[in-house]
């Protein structure tokens, strides 16, 4: 299965009382993985919209299993799920660097709509993201 891969550090803004990465961050690093993705296939998010591309959150889902605390690198593991005419489902894990071991799993569904949020096939208007992403998909098989 074909990922990539991103790394972020836990910085202290990210942590709560008790000194453990607040829930929410997973899901912002969730973004972050895609936004790297999007951007090491050649289709930086900035690139998308200029070109009428948009894609809205539809859903998340995050599975919490280890915490990651202050320090920890991490790495940020994203790879396309599924690819559907006008949605698009990545996935996500979430590893501390230092053990390998797995700290979060998640994926996020978006719509692929234009700048007004109606629905788009991707296909139709950008052919080289849609056949980009087929590839990886069917590297993932």
């Amino acid at each position: 299965m074909k990922k990539y891969e991103t790394e972020v550090r836990v910085i202290y803004a990210d942590t709560d009382a008790m000194g453990i990465v607040y829930h929410t961050n997973y899901i912002k690093w969730f973004e972050v993985g895609r936004t790297e993705y999007l951007r090491q296939i050649g289709f930086p998010y900035s690139i998308l919209e200029k070109e009428g591309v948009w894609l809205p959150l539809a859903g998340v889902v995050c599975n919490y299993k280890l915490p990651a605390v202050y320090d920890d690198i991490l790495t940020i593991n994203t790879w396309v799920k599924e690819l559907k005419a006008a949605t698009v489902t990545m996935a996500y894990e979430i590893l501390r660097k230092e053990t390998g071991e797995i700290l979060v799993t998640g994926f996020t569904k978006h719509a692929i709509t234009d700048e007004k949020l109606k629905p788009i096939r991707l296909k139709n208007k950008n052919q080289e993201l849609h056949k980009r992403i087929m590839e990886d998909l069917n590297d993932n098989k």
